[in-house]
């Protein structure tokens, strides 16, 4: 089974692969654009350097977008927080994206490696965002460890409803097909993993379209400078 294609449609339900295109697509207008405003800056200095303006404040407005600045006020943008938040709280697409990440094996692959692990061994281990929401009851359950997948309730385990992932507990199985997939800690995880990706994406053009801004109003005084100084 080819897991990297089953993960790439787990983005493609949330339209995400077009995203990427878009960014790519951009960065390469971004980079030609510059290019001929270094190459043509001595013959239309002024209408160069608003050109490039004008894509590098696009450039800077979509990496914030993605870096989740302004998370609580832009839902519009293909990967911003709230954006994926949106997303993902559809039935339809959760549903989807739950058998995709059962498909992916990450619990199962959990499991494998974690077989002869005591339960003590196994709560010092390391766990991705998606792997601690899917694969494994809340901690606040109190649910007693067996094995990676298998967790049984302790007796007479009182459970205090007033915590989000505490109706979690009602929903975990001890079926490798269910475990916590439908559990709102599972959406989380999942929606950690895609915010920590787009983050990246988007400080790296936040970066790069400050450095653009910066460097060339310079380049565009130096040129006035060197034509009129």
């Amino acid at each position: 089974m080819n897991y990297k294609l089953i993960k790439l449609s787990i983005l493609d339900y949330l339209s995400l692969p077009r995203l990427q295109i878009a960014i790519v697509i951009g960065l390469i207008i971004v980079f030609i654009v510059s290019n001929l405003v270094v190459y043509l800056r001595a013959r239309f200095p002024v209408p160069e350097l608003l050109s490039v303006m004008v894509l590098l404040i696009l450039m800077l407005i979509v990496g914030l977008g993605l870096v989740g600045a302004y998370k609580k006020e832009i839902g519009t943008i293909p990967g911003s927080p709230i954006w994926i938040e949106t997303k993902v709280d559809n039935e339809k697409n959760w549903n989807n994206i739950n058998s995709s990440i059962y498909e992916t094996r990450t619990c199962g692959d959990l499991a494998s490696s974690s077989s002869m692990l005591t339960a003590y061994d196994f709560t010092r281990r390391k766990l991705s965002s998606i792997e601690s929401g899917c694969c494994k009851p809340p901690t606040s359950c109190g649910m007693e460890y067996v094995n990676t997948t298998f967790w049984t309730e302790e007796e007479e385990q009182e459970i205090d409803n007033s915590t989000p992932n505490d109706r979690d507990c009602d929903m975990w199985r001890n079926e490798g097909n269910k475990l916590c997939y439908n559990c709102n800690a599972c959406k989380e995880g999942f929606m950690r993993t895609l915010h920590r990706k787009w983050q990246k994406i988007g400080n790296f053009l936040v970066a790069m379209a400050l450095l653009l801004i910066i460097s060339h109003p310079i380049l565009f005084v130096a040129t006035m400078w060197d034509q009129y100084g």
